[in-house]
C-alpha cells in the first residue's frame, strides 16, 4: 500500500456523515436502523425520557412532547449531525399532520438542520410511490391503531384493510413470523402498498419477501425513516430488493389481477382484524 493510500485510510474522519435520531426510551432496534445505512454515514442515537407508561395515546404524546423534543436533539449537536430523524411512528403521527409538520419546525429551531419524521416519511414514501391506498399492519391497540387510519385519511390515503395486535409493550420481541402473518391478514384487492407500523417493530428481513409474495410494496417505519433523512444527505439508503429503495424490485410487482397462488385477502375492505400474541 502506498504512503497516500495509508494517510487516506489514516484521515478520512471529515468523510463522515451523521444523522441525528431521537428514539422513544424503550427502542431496541438500533441495529435494525443501520442496516439501511452506508458505511459513510453515521447514526448519533439519543433516547427520550425514561416513562412507565405503556405504549398508548398517552404516551404518544409525552415522547413527542415540545420539550422531550428540544432536549434530544440538543443532546447530539456536539457531533454535528446534518439532518434529524425522530424515530417513532406514534409519537408523530397522534397530533395529526399539523402536529407533525409543528415537531419538525421544534427540532429544525434547536438544530438548526432538516428534520423529518416516521409519519412525515410514511407519506413521504407513498407519494413516491404513487401510492393512495394502503393496508396497514400495527402493533397497537386499537385507539392507537385509529390514530394512525385517522392520520392517513386526513392526508387523502384510504386504508383498505388493518391487521393490529394489541400490544402495550415489548413490541421488538414480536417475530418475523408474526409480522408476515399478520400483513397476510390487512392486506385485500384494494390495497395498493402495505405500512407495517412502529419502529420497534423489526421488518428488514421481510420486506422483500413479503413484497414478492403479495406483489405490492412493503413498506415499514424503521425503512422510511431512513429512506427519508439519507434523502436529505443526498444518499441513497441501502435495501436491496425492496421497491421504495431500489427501482428494479419494482419491476417484480405485478397487478393484482396477474398474481399466482393463494392470496390471504379479507373478505370485505377496509376491515380491522385484531389478533392477541
Amino acid at each position: 500500500m502506498s504512503l497516500e493510500s495509508r494517510e487516506a485510510l489514516t484521515d478520512n474522519t471529515h468523510l463522515q456523515r451523521g444523522i441525528g435520531v431521537v428514539a422513544p426510551f424503550d427502542f431496541a432496534l438500533d441495529r435494525e436502523l443501520w442496516r439501511w445505512v452506508p458505511d459513510h454515514v453515521s447514526l448519533h442515537v439519543t433516547r427520550t425520557p425514561h416513562n412507565q407508561a405503556e405504549v398508548s395515546l398517552e404516551l404518544a404524546r409525552i415522547v413527542s412532547g415540545r420539550e422531550t423534543l428540544v432536549g434530544a436533539v440538543r443532546s447530539f449537536t456536539a457531533v454535528a449531525p446534518e439532518v434529524v430523524a425522530y424515530a417513532c411512528t406514534s409519537g408523530s403521527f397522534i397530533e395529526g399532520g399539523l402536529g407533525e409538520r409543528e415537531m419538525c419546525r421544534v427540532m429544525t429551531r434547536a438544530a438548526s438542520i432538516p428534520s423529518v419524521t416516521t409519519s412525515g416519511a410514511l407519506l413521504e414514501a407513498l407519494d413516491n410511490l404513487g401510492v393512495h391506498r394502503v393496508a396497514l399492519v400495527t402493533p397497537y391497540t386499537t385507539s392507537v391503531t385509529h390514530a394512525l387510519e385517522k392520520y392517513l385519511a386526513e392526508a387523502g390515503v384510504t386504508v383498505t384493510g388493518c391487521a393490529y395486535m394489541g400490544l402495550t409493550r415489548d413490541i421488538w420481541k414480536v417475530s418475523y413470523r408474526k409480522t408476515m402473518h399478520m400483513a397476510r391478514i390487512a392486506v385485500d384487492d384494494a390495497a395498493d402498498a402495505v405500512f407495517i407500523s412502529c419502529t420497534n417493530l423489526a421488518t428488514y428481513d421481510v420486506i422483500a419477501q413479503l413484497e414478492t409474495e403479495l406483489g405490492i410494496p412493503v413498506l415499514s417505519a424503521n425503512q422510511v425513516t431512513m429512506w427519508s433523512a439519507l434523502s436529505r444527505l443526498d444518499t441513497k439508503a441501502l435495501g436491496p430488493c425492496q421497491a421504495l429503495i431500489d427501482p428494479a424490485a419494482r419491476t417484480r410487482l405485478l397487478p393484482l389481477e396477474l398474481r399466482n397462488g393463494e392470496r390471504y385477502r379479507n373478505s370485505g375492505r377496509g376491515v380491522a382484524r385484531h389478533e392477541s400474541y
